[in-house]
């Protein structure tokens, strides 16, 4: 039951890009339940605090919330429960050297559809101190002034 779209957005983590400076982006697929999939198409679920790690030779995620689909009593799933997370390997085994090595961490950046089955994009991320977040600001502060005077300069000619 694949849809016209070949991909569509569920849900993005936009406060991954104010913590971290990311460094690698990746696709994974997910292992779900029938009404965690059901939940998921409803948009009813949370990556806000969630982070992937490689335990045991498997990658897993944590925190990602799914709510419980209304009409799944019995078959309904922990909604915060850990999941796997599914690459091939030698993907795993890169991503475990370069977290032990580098002090990186792997963060979901957005879990999306594609082709009907559901996709998580995972970032390589090196977490930003205050000072950088601050400059972050303070930089698109001065793009949306610059942007609010050339509008007000447009009205006036």
């Amino acid at each position: 039951m694949a849809s016209g779209k070949s991909d569509r957005t569920i849900v993005e983590n936009r406060k991954a890009y104010h913590e971290y400076h990311i460094e690698e982006r990746m696709e994974a697929g997910i292992e779900l339940a029938g009404t965690e999939v059901k939940s998921i198409r409803q948009g009813k679920v949370n990556l806000g605090d969630s982070y992937a790690a490689v335990e045991a030779g498997e990658l897993w995620i944590h925190g990602m919330h799914v709510s419980p689909y209304e009409q799944g009593n019995r078959f309904n799933r922990e909604p915060l429960r850990s999941r796997r997370l599914l690459m091939h390997k030698n993907e795993i085994l890169r991503l475990y050297g370069l977290v032990r090595q580098k002090g990186l961490t792997l963060v979901p950046l957005k879990l999306y559809f594609r082709h009907g089955k559901v996709k998580v994009e995972l970032a390589l991320a090196r977490g930003k101190k205050d000072y950088d977040k601050r400059d972050a600001e303070a930089e698109r502060q001065a793009g949306r002034d610059i942007d609010r005077r050339m509008k007000e300069r447009r009205f006036e000619d």
